[in-house]
């Protein structure tokens, strides 16, 4: 029996469990609320698991600011041991004791707050010549790689117990936790890989407001429907600036208009009898059209 999907616009807060890849995650959200078209902004490997908002329809036009936005994790590192991915699921291809006490792991953290220097990791999604780098780990082969700058807003040590400690992370787009586990094992002198990992934060948004599999497995669509936040959601940090409809009318046409608004330049969160209509930059009271809804450009085609 062929499912009917349908068109469905907004952004769940999804708390993605440990063991499936963000896209197998997405597709899973996706049946359950038979939606036409979803995109997820962030990817989590199989061993992370937290916050992966998931965006239907619309949003997925407007995501790029989570994509830029800082993100936050709880990571469990495990000390003493390295492996050939820098997580639990590689082999281990060294071990030693681990003689640390508090007071040096602090030391050492503190040391990569700020921005820092990081090699992406070979078992990674970033592409050369095409191709994904854990495509070519895969065959054996290794691929020489830039390091990058990522800044490390915020590094907490939560728990240090024996081999093992919890730290909580806030750090920019492109940060690998995994590497920076590595980078704090070859600081303390032990090694390090990660144990584990879980996202509990990406910009403003938080796991307090997000669902799991088994909370939307077990309502019914309307109640599921109500854990979908409204797209403009995404934009919550832009200013907003209400047209009126002739004004809708030509910004959807692909018009600049003139405003006279008490903004600063830059993006704006566009509305039209209150509803949000789209995004738009404002330049020394010029505004010019960024992206907008379907529905919205094809009212104004249908009035030309």
């Amino acid at each position: 029996m062929t499912r009917i999907m349908r068109p469905l616009d907004g952004v769940l807060l999804f708390d993605k469990p440990l063991g499936l890849s963000s896209n197998i995650a997405l597709q899973k959200v996706r049946r359950l609320f038979q939606a036409e078209k979803a995109g997820h902004t962030g990817t989590l490997d199989p061993l992370a698991t937290g916050l992966l908002p998931v965006c239907f329809g619309e949003a997925t036009k407007f995501t790029s600011s989570l994509l830029e936005a800082d993100k936050t994790y709880c990571a469990l590192i495990r000390l003493g041991q390295t492996t050939t991915t820098g997580d639990a699921e590689g082999e281990i291809t060294s071990s030693c004791a681990v003689k640390l006490d508090k007071a040096q792991i602090c030391a050492v953290l503190r040391n990569f707050i700020g921005e820092i220097q990081q090699m992406p990791p070979m078992h990674s999604a970033i592409k050369h010549k095409g191709k994904p780098l854990y495509e070519y780990i895969r065959k054996g082969e290794t691929v020489i790689r830039a390091s990058r700058s990522v800044t490390i807003h915020e590094l907490v040590l939560e728990r240090f117990a024996g081999d093992e400690m919890e730290i909580t992370v806030r750090c920019s787009k492109g940060t690998y936790v995994r590497t920076l586990a590595e980078d704090i094992g070859l600081a303390l002198g032990c090694g390090a890989h990660l144990q584990g990992l879980r996202r509990t934060a990406i910009g403003r948004f938080g796991l307090e407001g997000a669902h799991n599999l088994n909370q939307m497995e077990s309502v019914t669509m309307l109640e599921r429907e109500a854990y979908i936040l409204p797209l403009d959601s995404l934009l919550q940090d832009m200013p907003v600036l209400d047209l009126d409809v002739s004004q809708v009318t030509r910004i959807a046409q692909g018009q600049r208009l003139a405003i006279e608004a008490a903004l600063l330049d830059g993006k704006v969160r566009l509305y039209g009898a209150g509803r949000f209509i789209g995004v738009a930059d404002l330049v020394e009271q010029r505004l010019t059209p960024v992206r907008l809804l379907s529905s919205v450009a094809k009212n104004a085609a249908c009035i030309e």
